[in-house]
């Protein structure tokens, strides 16, 4: 340290974001040990000190500490190897090390194996101020995160599904009816609301749990090829029907079918569709012989299916054979008390998978929950695994999200207003553009484009055709 570093410490101490956590230094001066300590104090810790590395294992093995401050020089050990040793120690310790101004190699070589930050010696207090205040506010982070994810834990709903704001209270009161039921169920829900765990959470939560869950994306599938896969074919039925193959209806015999955007059903096929649940039988492609099938329909939508029928692109009587029961999964920003359980959920997961644990900062945390989420639960989900994935330190920055949800402004030369200020574009806008940048990224691949995008590619191929049609109109 700096002699200003020595000198009696005259501020008054403050509590700041470390609220009295618990800090190991370790040095083998002891004017910097106690120097240190005072500066800790100041700042909110419980500061404990040791003059060598082995007193720093000895009060390692008898109590826990939040984080430790380290000399790369001590007497009698190597500074990597003392790190090493104390991170097997206390893994969920984080570890800063000091280091001589001419040997910053090795520092940087201690944040390879696991150090979360360094100070060259000689240091001011300010200098130690600011590391300790940086490293007390990721150690609250840290503590918020654990908290949260215990919070999830005790506060997941139905079946695994995150949420406890009043409206998805209600909706783990219908599902429950509805998975004791032996009726069909509609579900319906904007994209991304998690309409495929809703309808697995009514069929392993009722009778049919031990019986097939099979999910069909009516929005994907080649509508030349929806009939075969449904109701299967019989060797010869077509060009390439070598033999023949049971469709889905009769391969969840006893159990379940998910009949997922359902809208997008050929209306040729709806008919069909009808017959099958009406009489419980179907007849496969090329064949004469009916097959009876005991199933149990469970059908989602985002689209407005009573307005589909107005328009006769879907059959009234298959839309009130499907509504027998129905349920409505609210959009994320009508349960926005519900996104910070879903972040510290996610962020839980992806700590599991990744073995790295990284943190949102307050700003980023704020612009989240600020952020509408038109795309629901699969947008915030999509958000952090991206986020996760490019974030290179543990501290996840405002500036590291999608610029949609960090609310950044966008640059004067492209905002068209010429004020500097961010154009405010509209939501369908938006949609558009991340559907044709998708699409050109890929080189023209609709089909890749529709599965990165989330959506089916039926959908895709309606708003495209929506789009060139208003381009004409115009």
């Amino acid at each position: 340290m700096t002699s200003a570093a020595m000198s009696p410490i005259t501020t008054t101490p403050q509590i700041q974001p470390a609220n009295f956590l618990n800090l190991l230094i370790v040095d083998d001066e002891r004017s910097i040990r106690e120097a240190c300590r005072e500066v800790a104090q100041s700042q909110g810790f419980t500061a404990h000190v040791a003059d060598s590395a082995e007193h720093a294992y000895r009060l390692l093995d008898t109590r826990a500490f939040d984080a430790v401050l380290l000399d790369l020089r001590l007497p009698g050990a190597g500074g990597l190897d003392a790190l090493r040793r104390i991170k097997d120690r206390r893994p969920e310790s984080i570890v800063v090390v000091v280091t001589g101004y001419g040997t910053v190699q090795s520092a940087v070589q201690a944040m390879k194996n696991g150090a979360y930050d360094y100070v060259t010696k000689p240091f001011s207090v300010d200098e130690l101020k600011l590391l300790l205040e940086r490293v007390g506010s990721h150690l609250k982070l840290k503590s918020e995160n654990r908290l949260l994810r215990e919070k999830v834990k005790s506060k997941q709903g139905f079946g695994g599904i995150v949420g406890r704001a009043p409206e998805m209270e209600k909706l783990y009161r219908i599902i429950a009816k509805a998975a004791n039921s032996v009726h069909p169920v509609l579900i319906l829900g904007e994209s991304g609301t998690g309409k495929e765990m809703v309808a697995r959470s009514i069929h392993y939560s009722g009778p049919f749990r031990d019986k097939p869950f099979i999910p069909v994306d009516c929005g994907s599938l080649v509508p030349t090829l929806i009939e075969s896969e449904l109701f299967g074919y019989v060797k010869g039925a077509f060009t390439g029907a070598n033999q023949s193959k049971d469709g889905l209806l009769a391969m969840a015999e006893g159990g379940t079918v998910f009949l997922d955007e359902v809208g997008e059903l050929p209306v040729d096929l709806q008919a069909k569709m009808l017959r099958a649940i009406q009489e419980k039988e179907i007849r496969p492609v090329g064949s004469t012989r009916r097959v009876p099938i005991n199933v149990r329909i469970l059908a989602a939508t985002n689209r407005d299916l009573e307005q589909a029928v107005t328009q006769g692109e879907f059959r009234r009587d298959l839309y009130f054979r499907l509504n027998v029961l129905s349920l409505r999964i609210p959009a994320l920003r009508e349960r926005r008390q519900d996104i910070l359980l879903l972040i510290a959920h996610f962020m839980e997961r992806m700590v599991r998978t990744s073995g790295q644990e990284k943190m949102l900062s307050d700003e980023a945390l704020k612009a989240m929950l600020a952020y509408d989420w038109p795309g629901n639960v699969r947008e915030l989900e999509n958000c952090l695994e991206r986020t996760y994935a490019f974030t290179s330190g543990p501290l996840i920055h405002t500036t590291d999200l999608p610029r949609e949800i960090a609310n950044l402004p966008v640059p004067e030369s492209s905002n068209g207003n010429g004020n500097g200020r961010a154009k405010i574009i509209p939501m369908a806008e938006l949609e558009k553009q991340t559907i044709l940048s998708a699409i050109t990224e890929l080189n023209g691949d609709k089909l890749q484009a529709a599965r990165l995008l989330g959506i089916g590619k039926t959908t895709l191929y309606r708003k495209l055709k929506d789009y060139a049609a208003h381009q004409y109109q115009s």
